[in-house]
């Protein structure tokens, strides 16, 4: 093997290492109930606006959101605890977060999948 064949060979596995080096961090196992979020934000159509993995879209993301400072349309901020998480789940309209144009519709999730919703996405952090 010649050296100009040696080097774009060389450059070609330094390209692989760091692919695999920088690749992102691998999926984090949930807990059972926030596995369970998971499938109820997949099932009720929340992933839509909110990512498939909450990464956002025409919703907030719900990656980083749990404790976070939160921006509201109109002015002030809230941080998002537990409580405003179910708020916004349960009654979307109550505090709008600024810049969303596209209004949440109302769910009709039981307790027990707003529990697991909310586990979700406070394991996003």
């Amino acid at each position: 093997m010649t050296k100009q064949t040696q080097i774009p060979l060389l450059v070609l596995a330094a390209l692989l290492v760091l692919a695999g080096c920088s690749a992102a961090e691998p999926d984090r196992e949930l807990t059972p109930q926030a596995a369970v979020g998971r499938e109820v934000a997949l099932d009720n159509g929340c992933a839509a606006c909110h990512g498939e993995n909450g990464e956002g879209g025409i919703g907030p993301a719900w990656i980083g959101l749990a404790g976070s400072t939160v921006e509201l349309e109109g002015g002030g901020s809230v941080v998002a605890d537990t409580a405003y998480l179910r708020r916004s789940i349960v009654d979307p309209q109550a505090e709008i977060v600024a810049g969303m144009t596209v209004n949440m519709p109302l769910t009709e999730l039981s307790d027990a999948e707003v529990d697991a919703l909310i586990t979700y996405i406070e394991e996003l952090r």
